[in-house]
């Protein structure tokens, strides 16, 4: 367990196993722990680099409207730290971060892989994911008005088992999970008042050269998909694989899985995985 300064703030992060540098970002609500399923895999291979993103858990939560922008800065700092170009892959808001990266410096990465990030102004204008997205929009506003109202709690409860699980999984919860969320809450409010959180630069994605590998799962929600295709058509060479059966987490629902399908993908960038 470490801590570092990175760009005004404090972050914490981990790292474990030897090799190449494989860097996770995590999505909104959660933290590095998000990802403990599937280090014992890539560990074989890599030196990883987890850590919580500005805002969550044990890093630092600065005050004000924060950006994704800055997230990026933070990632970008990171991976200076452990010694670019390194590997990325990313979940869900943690993929929207770290693709507004390889928009920008994509010096610093070797590879990336991102599941399902949530660009959905990548999709705007297309009839029927707009009026999906619409149907969907009311209990996240409920979520972030709970929120905003200082009970995260509350919030983070609605969360669970209106938008994700269904009915019931809140008390279904490990007491310590119930805890990220609840204590993660503000930032995820924070990450939906960012008015440009849902969009990216595919001009500068069109750019990219390294090697990309963008992930769906069969059983979220179709705009997902959708991101995942319109990315897909922009980034030169980006390999797409469709994982039947999962949704949102599959490194949380499938660790054994994901682990596979992401070092088969970094094996097949030319950094295959130590004897």
């Amino acid at each position: 367990m470490a801590r570092t300064r990175v760009n005004g703030i404090e972050l914490f992060y981990e790292v474990e196993g030897e090799g190449e540098p494989l860097v996770l970002v995590h999505g909104s609500w959660t933290d590095h722990r998000s990802w403990h399923a599937v280090l014992p895999h890539l560990t074989r291979a890599h030196c990883v680099l987890v850590y919580d993103r500005r805002g969550h858990s044990r890093s630092e939560r600065p005050p004000g409207q924060g950006t994704r922008a800055q997230d990026e800065d933070d990632l970008a700092a990171l991976i200076e730290m452990v010694g670019a170009p390194v590997h990325v892959a990313a979940s869900s808001f943690g993929g929207s971060v770290a693709l507004g990266l390889a928009a920008r410096r994509p010096e610093l990465l070797r590879s990336l892989a991102v599941h399902e990030p949530p660009l959905t102004a990548v999709v705007a204008g297309d009839p029927e994911l707009d009026r999906l997205m619409r149907e969907a929009q009311p209990p996240i506003d409920a979520v972030m008005a709970d929120i905003r109202a200082g009970d995260p709690e509350a919030g983070a409860r609605r969360f669970v088992e209106e938008v994700v699980f269904g009915s019931g999984a809140w008390d279904g919860m490990p007491e310590p999970a119930r805890r990220t969320f609840v204590t993660n809450a503000p930032t995820a409010a924070d990450e939906q008042g960012d008015p440009d959180g849902n969009a990216v630069d595919l001009a500068g994605l069109s750019g990219y050269p390294g090697p990309v590998m963008l992930s769906k799962g069969t059983g979220s929600p179709p705009w997902f998909g959708a991101i995942v295709d319109r990315l897909a058509r922009v980034i030169p060479g980006a390999q797409v694989r469709t994982l039947h059966g999962e949704g949102h987490v599959p490194h949380l629902t499938a660790p054994q899985r994901y682990a596979d399908n992401l070092l088969g993908f970094i094996a097949s960038t030319g950094s295959a995985p130590r004897p």
